[in-house]
C-alpha cells in the first residue's frame, strides 16, 4: 500500500482535505488523498435518485457566509445560484417558520396576549433583531420568559433529547445558540449576505476543486487500516512515514481510543417518495414531539426542482459506533468531551508531520464555511 512519491498524504476528501489538498496541488506539491467511502464530497455528496431529483445522501447543505472572500473562493471552482434556505418546526398541528419569528407568536398564542408579548419583546430587545432562548429564558419579565419556556418545552428540550442522546442541560450552550428567536416575521434560516446553492450540484463542484494534475484520489482506502502513530512518529503499512499527513478524521480513532472515545451523534435515514406535488411548507422541517425522527428534508425544494412528485428523507439521531457502516456526524460537546478532546489535541501536536483539520479532527461543530475558513487557515500555515 505505501507509495512514496508523494509530497502530502491527505485522509479525508470531504471540503477540508480537499481544500487542503487543492492549495498544495497549486503550489507544485504531489498529493495523494484516501477516502474511505466509495465517493468524493464527503457528507456533501449529492446524486440524482432514481425519481430524477437531486438529493443529498447525507442531510441537508447549502452554502452561506457573511465573508465575501469565503464565497470568492467557492465561485473559482463551480457557478452558484441565489438560495435563501427555509425552515420550520411542527407540532401540535401547527406549523411555524424556524427561527421562531413574530408568525411563531400569532400561531400559539390568542390574538390580544400575542400583541402584547410582541410589543414587549420588541421594548426589551431594543435595536436587536434576535436573540438567543439562552438570553430569553433568563429574561426577568415573566411573559417575556414564559414564551422562552413554552418554546423550550415544545422544541428545543424534546428535540435536543433526540438530536444529541442528553439532556439540555448537559449540552454545551453554543448548541442551544445556534437558532435564534426573531423580533420581527423575517424569515429565512439565516442572515448571511452570500446564501448560495450549486447551479449543477456539490458533487461537481468537488469534481471542479479535485481537478488538478498533482491530486491523486484513492476511494475505498480505510486509512486506518495502514496509518499508526506510535512515539509521536507515523508509520504507513510499519514503515516510518516522513512526508506531512493532513487527517480530517476522528482524533480518538487515529490514536486507538488512549483516552477514550469521543462521543459522537450519526444518523439514519429513511428515503421516501410520494406522488404529491408538496409535502411540507419549507424544505427542511423539525418534528420535535414525533418519535425517533428530528426532521425531514423534502428534497425537491432544496435547491427548488421539477419533476412529478416529490423525494424527502426523514432523519433518525443515534449514538455514533465505532467499526459500523454508521458516519460520525456531530461531535457532542459537554464540558467532559471538550476535557477528553484536548488530551488527543495535544497528542497530535506532538507528532510533527501531522496536520489535523475538518469538523471532526477539530471536534467542533461547523458549518461549512467555517470548516472552509479554518481549512484555508491550515494552506496558510503550511
Amino acid at each position: 500500500m505505501a507509495d512514496f512519491n508523494m509530497d502530502y498524504l491527505v485522509i479525508g476528501c470531504g471540503l477540508s482535505g480537499a481544500v487542503v489538498a487543492r492549495h498544495l496541488a497549486e503550489h507544485g506539491k504531489q498529493v495523494t488523498i484516501w477516502e474511505r467511502r466509495d465517493h468524493i464530497g464527503g457528507n456533501m455528496y449529492d446524486y440524482v435518485d432514481e425519481h430524477g431529483f437531486l438529493v443529498q445522501k447525507y442531510g441537508p447543505h447549502t452554502f452561506h457566509t457573511k465573508k465575501k472572500e469565503l464565497y470568492d473562493y467557492m465561485c473559482r471552482f463551480g457557478r452558484w445560484q441565489d438560495y435563501k434556505l427555509t425552515c420550520g418546526a411542527a407540532w401540535g398541528g401547527k406549523y411555524t417558520p424556524t427561527p421562531f419569528n413574530f408568525t411563531t407568536i400569532d400561531t400559539f398564542y390568542p390574538a390580544e396576549k400575542a400583541e402584547l408579548l410582541k410589543e414587549k419583546l420588541k421594548k426589551a430587545f431594543s435595536g436587536r433583531d434576535t436573540a438567543t432562548v439562552v438570553e430569553v429564558l433568563a429574561h426577568p419579565d415573566e411573559d417575556i420568559r414564559g414564551y422562552a419556556e413554552f418554546l423550550f418545552q415544545n422544541d428545543y428540550a424534546p428535540y435536543t433529547a433526540k438530536q444529541w442522546g442528553v439532556s439540555p442541560s448537559e449540552i454545551d450552550p453554543s448548541v442551544l445558540k445556534r437558532v435564534p428567536l426573531r423580533f420581527s416575521y423575517e424569515e429565512g434560516y439565516f442572515d448571511d449576505p452570500y446564501q448560495v446553492m450549486p447551479e449543477q450540484s456539490f458533487t461537481h463542484f468537488f469534481q471542479n476543486l479535485l481537478d488538478h494534475p498533482n491530486i491523486h484520489v484513492e476511494l475505498g482506502v480505510e486509512a486506518l487500516d495502514h496509518i499508526q502513530i506510535r512515539n509521536d512518529r507515523i508509520f504507513l503499512d510499519g514503515v516510518p512515514l516522513e512526508i506531512p499527513v493532513v487527517y480530517t478524521g476522528a482524533l480518538d480513532e487515529l490514536f486507538g481510543g488512549i483516552y477514550g472515545r469521543l462521543p459522537y451523534r450519526s444518523l439514519r435515514f429513511e428515503w421516501k417518495y410520494e406522488d404529491k406535488e408538496s409535502l411540507q411548507d419549507a424544505p427542511v422541517v423539525a418534528y420535535p414531539q414525533e418519535a425517533g425522527y428530528t426532521r425531514i428534508t423534502e428534497y425537491k425544494k432544496l435547491p427548488v426542482q421539477t419533476g412529478t412528485g416529490t423525494s424527502y428523507a426523514l432523519e433518525y439521531p443515534l449514538t455514533y459506533q465505532e467499526g459500523t457502516q454508521q458516519e460520525p456526524y456531530y461531535p457532542v460537546l459537554t464540558e467532559q468531551s471538550k476535557q477528553q478532546y484536548e488530551q488527543y489535541r495535544r497528542a497530535a501536536e506532538a507528532v510533527p508531520n501531522l496536520i489535523c483539520c475538518g469538523r471532526l479532527a477539530d471536534f467542533k461543530y461547523y458549518n461549512m464555511d467555517q470548516a472552509l475558513e479554518q481549512a484555508l487557515n491550515v494552506c496558510e500555515n503550511i
